[in-house]
């Protein structure tokens, strides 16, 4: 995000966990990021998402295929994001040893305005965007009452 330009992750660069995320989701996704092919090698970064979400067979195997996998390439970059209020399921423990606290780089307005331009819509002409604000073909409908036809 160092400049607009910058892409946004692709399909294959982003596992979002959730408790039915199964064990061959998630080693598809290491082998990804692990195993080096191709030229693009090292220049993505991959990120599994709620991690601490996996059941816990799920990250047992995940773990061993990490450890397994680990030994193929020394230049992968991979990022595990978990809740901080469950870093105590396994595989965030087990990975405790690599933590890495953030702070924020950049301050809200800059990440809204980075994601503006990549979900902006050309041309707005008879497209769902120009119901969203600035043309995006993204944005979010929320209310605080439930049930009241988002």
């Amino acid at each position: 995000m160092n400049s607009p330009e910058q892409p946004l992750p692709t399909f294959d660069e982003v596992l979002l966990c959730t408790p039915r995320t199964s064990a061959e989701q998630v080693g598809l996704f290491l082998r990804r990021c692990l195993i080096p092919c191709g030229e693009e090698g090292g220049e993505k970064i991959y990120t599994m998402l709620y991690a601490d979400e996996l059941s816990y067979d799920v990250s047992c195997r995940a773990e061993e295929l990490f450890q397994h996998l680990q030994r193929y390439s020394s230049s992968y970059r991979l990022i595990v994001l978990c809740n901080c209020e469950r870093d105590n399921s396994y595989l965030p423990s087990a990975f405790s040893h690599y933590k890495v606290h953030m702070i924020p780089q950049r301050s809200p307005a800059d990440v809204q305005q980075y994601l503006q331009h990549h979900f902006r819509v050309a041309q707005p002409s008879n497209s769902a965007a120009s119901v969203f604000k600035e043309h995006t073909c993204v944005g979010i409908v929320a209310s605080k009452r439930a049930g009241m036809g988002k």
